[in-house]
């Protein structure tokens, strides 16, 4: 039966603007001018955990809070929005925690989730491979059962963090492919100190260090490090995955732009900029209230669908405001606010294609779940 689509109103929780305001005054006495939210801090992600602002979600038994999802989507859009540097600790705290919270065990989460709750542990997601791409399906890094645990060889490419984490949870193939290219496959929490882990920087186009490549050769995992059953691992990222494709990053990345464009335009903007300006309002209030219906639902259920239409409306929201911009007021060289948000856009948003799911990938995953295909 064909899945349906639907993106029901979340209520703001209470005290949601007293949670907002506290976030804001926070950000403006801590936040470094210029960083953004892709950068890493560890010093700025141990203030944010000394708040009861990572792992907000998660019980109190494990470092949480037991707040809600919204709450957390408050303090997510206003550290996002501000550029503020949480990178160190986003991937622990967006899906790594949840993820753990899921399918690990009491000793895996009494191990790691304080930690990241306090902003003292990072992690990273070794999914993508040189020769699969978006392609998970076509992973070939093995982990090979030996006594007490397992060899773990393979290249993960496009890794975010890897630089700065402490763990990495690794998709590998357990056992050999067969009529259903999905199963066979299982999760793995890897130090990255292990013997045989290398990570290789990919500087990006703007010259700054922001993937890796990871290999690891023969690196040994203990037993008491595989996430969730064995060979069931396929399951698991798919409900992963709902949390890394439907937050905010997926449509403000591009709000600096968005923000200097109308400054630029000032008080007189043409037809066409007006117009601009009428569409970019718009589409961030749309997606907006539909990332913030996703997070309401993560609260009960794993929305993969909902999750890809935002994370794939996001995408082609960014990539077109950088079009739009360029088109209505190109900025050949730097030496403005707008010139700056433009060239630094024009660098960084080839990344938003790939991030969480090329736009095929997502499409084909939203035809499997409405019956199309």
């Amino acid at each position: 039966m064909a899945a349906a689509i639907a993106f029901p109103p979340c209520l703001v929780p209470a005290g949601a603007n007293e949670l907002r305001a506290d976030v804001r005054a926070f950000i403006a006495q801590e936040k470094a001018p210029g960083t953004h939210y892709t950068e890493s801090s560890r010093e700025f992600s141990r203030k944010l955990g000394a708040r009861g602002w990572i792992g907000m979600t998660w019980p109190k038994r494990w470092g949480g809070a037991d707040r809600t999802s919204l709450e957390r989507y408050v303090v997510v859009e206003e550290l996002i929005a501000a550029g503020a540097p949480i990178f160190y600790h986003w991937v622990a705290d967006r899906q790594s925690g949840p993820l753990l919270l899921r399918f690990g065990t009491d000793e895996q989460r009494d191990r790691f989730l304080p930690a990241i709750a306090r902003g003292e542990c990072g992690f990273a997601i070794g999914l993508s491979e040189p020769n699969a791409g978006s392609d998970l399906a076509a992973i070939t890094t093995r982990a090979v059962r030996i006594d007490k645990g397992w060899r773990i060889t393979g290249t993960k490419i496009w890794t975010s963090n890897a630089q700065v984490a402490e763990f990495m949870i690794v998709l590998c193939r357990t056992s050999p492919r067969g009529n259903d290219r999905r199963h066979g496959f299982s999760q793995f929490i890897v130090d990255l100190g292990s013997s045989g882990v290398r990570v290789n920087p990919i500087k990006n186009m703007a010259g700054q260090r922001e993937f890796n490549e990871v290999v690891l050769e023969e690196v040994f995992v203990p037993d008491k490090l595989l996430l969730g059953p064995v060979d069931q691992g396929w399951g698991q990222l798919i409900s992963e995955l709902a949390f890394e494709r439907s937050g905010p990053d997926r449509f403000l990345s591009a709000l600096q732009l968005c923000r200097s464009f109308i400054e630029e335009v000032g008080d007189a903007p043409t037809e066409a900029e007006a117009v601009l300006i009428g569409r970019m309002a718009t589409h961030l209030w749309t997606l907006r209230h539909m990332s913030a219906s996703v997070a309401g639902m993560l609260q009960h259920k794993s929305p993969e669908l909902e999750a890809a239409i935002v994370k794939d409306l996001g995408t082609r929201f960014e990539q077109q405001i950088v079009e739009s911009c360029r088109s209505l007021r190109p900025a050949p060289a730097r030496g403005s606010a707008y010139a700056d948000a433009l060239i630094d856009a024009q660098l960084y948003m080839p990344r938003v294609t790939i991030q969480g799911g090329t736009p095929q990938i997502l499409r084909n995953a939203m035809a499997r779940e409405l019956g199309l295909r």
